[in-house]
């Protein structure tokens, strides 16, 4: 008798390590890094937001928490994506 999978494969996608310089993400059994650098939007962010990824397709990546939506591939490559979408500024007290 063979047993049946128990559950769902939930690690298709997920923050691995994060360093002051960016995080290593592993999606699919690959390993990514973003660097800040390339990827601001999440300089300042939380642990806890930068770990709530999502993938919703295969080559999909979305933060639902800091509303960022990134293909694998620009992670992968981001030289071939030299548009960037601009990050708000910080509100300054006083």
């Amino acid at each position: 008798m063979k047993s049946a999978a128990h559950g769902n494969n939930t690690s298709a996608a997920e923050v691995v390590h994060i360093t002051p310089h960016g995080f290593w993400l592993s999606v699919h059994g690959e390993e990514l890094f973003a660097p800040f650098a390339e990827f601001p939007w999440f300089k300042a962010a939380t642990v806890e937001q930068i770990c709530a990824v999502e993938l919703p397709s295969p080559q999909h990546l979305y933060w639902p928490t800091l509303d960022v939506d990134l293909s694998v591939e620009s992670i992968r490559s981001p030289e071939k994506f030299p548009l960037r979408a601009a990050v708000p500024p910080i509100a300054r007290n006083g």
